[in-house]
């Protein structure tokens, strides 16, 4: 019987990845992702997960050990965050353009310097163009599922592309929150055996991540971008099934009060639910204003942000990172790419905030729609203190 406790959301994210039955763990330790990987090494020291716990030196040492085993035919999964998702960063094209099956988890948080342990998006938002399966949760519960559920697609041999499971660090790392559990006969149910499709085995050699000449590179990176096309499709099959059988219903982007909305507030992670509770204080005072909140980040679900923003005259973007010397910040620059072509263009404005860890309350989402009220569109925008350098 699926059972609601009361749980700190990294000990969650640890027991999804007990449930589904790992194989392999390589972890370096680093704030805010400890917890994690902590609890997963506790599960496995007290027997109650078959699993090998590999402690390596490093970020670059742990996602590499990831790769081998993953290659070799385990169910495998990491978590990092800041600083050491950086430190992996050669490695991850190489877990995609091999199409290796794995999850990580990412407990997002600034990246330095100055030194910051706090959430924002400026670790995960370089490794965007990485090849791998990115996907955004906004509370405990769906870190929870969307564990399980990227390891299904992961695995799925139409798509063989690992996975991270984006969680905002501390706001959503460290807080605890009531979280449906599931039993491991209800998981069992969902997620099927490990079932590799090619992997490294003595008995049957084979070579994988050969050098690639110029007469196959591109063709390589074509296959990959289309397996990271049909991920999209995985997950929104999953997320069907997962519908059916648990009751929860996920969508690569959800919206909320949008229908009649002149103004919508586009966001990623657990800033949501904070935006939500602004939208209704601005309807209440009369402001049709709307809410889009994007799950699936890679590959980016271009058909549904359209269906979601399309009504929209103006699109508030909320950006937690800063892309210097750009125009604009990462998903800002995405929405503009999106309508660029477009005969019915949204005035698009994108704001920067909660760098560093910045509180994000109700009243920031409140100012971003006034000044988009009388705003033309503009690149970038700041809140808070709007920046001022001495």
């Amino acid at each position: 019987m699926t059972r609601k406790i009361g749980i700190e959301v990294s000990i969650a994210a640890a027991k999804a990845a007990a449930l589904a039955n790992v194989d392999v763990v390589a972890a370096y330790p680093i704030t805010p992702q400890t917890h994690i990987i902590e609890h997963l090494a506790e599960i496995i020291a007290q027997g109650e997960l078959d699993a090998e716990y590999i402690p390596v030196e490093s970020e670059h040492s742990a996602i590499s050990a990831c790769l081998g085993a993953s290659a070799a035919g385990a169910r495998t999964f990491t978590a990092t965050a800041s600083q050491g998702l950086a430190l992996m960063h050669e490695i991850l094209f190489i877990a995609s353009s091999m199409r290796l099956p794995l999850v990580m988890a990412v407990a997002n948080r600034a990246v330095s310097g100055p030194i910051n342990i706090w959430a924002d998006h400026s670790d995960i938002m370089p490794q965007r163009d990485t090849g791998w399966i990115q996907v955004f949760a906004e509370n405990g519960q769906e870190v929870f599922d969307l564990i399980l559920q990227s390891f299904k697609v992961s695995e799925d041999h139409g798509v063989l592309l690992p996975v991270m499971v984006n969680m905002d660090g501390f706001c959503l790392s460290h807080v605890i929150e009531p979280i449906c559990l599931l039993t491991k006969d209800q998981v069992d149910s969902f997620l099927p055996q490990m079932n590799p499709k090619r992997f490294l085995d003595p008995k049957n050699p084979r070579t994988m991540g050969p050098f690639g000449f110029q007469n196959i590179y591109t063709e390589v990176k074509k296959q990959q971008e289309e397996a990271l096309l049909q991920a999209g499709k995985a997950f929104s099959r999953v997320w069907n099934e997962f519908e059916e059988k648990f009751k929860r219903k996920y969508n690569a982007v959800e919206t909320y009060k949008t229908g009649d909305a002149d103004i919508i507030v586009l966001t990623m992670g657990s800033v949501a639910e904070t935006a939500r509770s602004a939208v209704d204080e601005m309807r209440n005072s009369g402001k049709k204003v709307g809410l889009a909140t994007i799950r699936l980040w890679r590959p980016l679900p271009v058909d549904e942000l359209v269906s979601a923003l399309k009504n929209a005259k103006k699109i508030v973007v909320l950006d937690r990172m800063l892309t210097p010397g750009g125009q604009g910040g990462p998903v800002g620059l995405e929405i503009r790419s999106i309508f660029y072509s477009r005969p019915k263009r949204p005035v698009i404005l994108d704001y920067v905030a909660g760098l560093g860890g910045r509180e994000i309350n109700k009243s920031v989402f409140k100012e971003m729609v006034r000044r988009s009220e009388t705003s033309g569109e503009q690149p970038r925008n700041f809140t808070h203190l709007d920046v001022r350098l001495s």
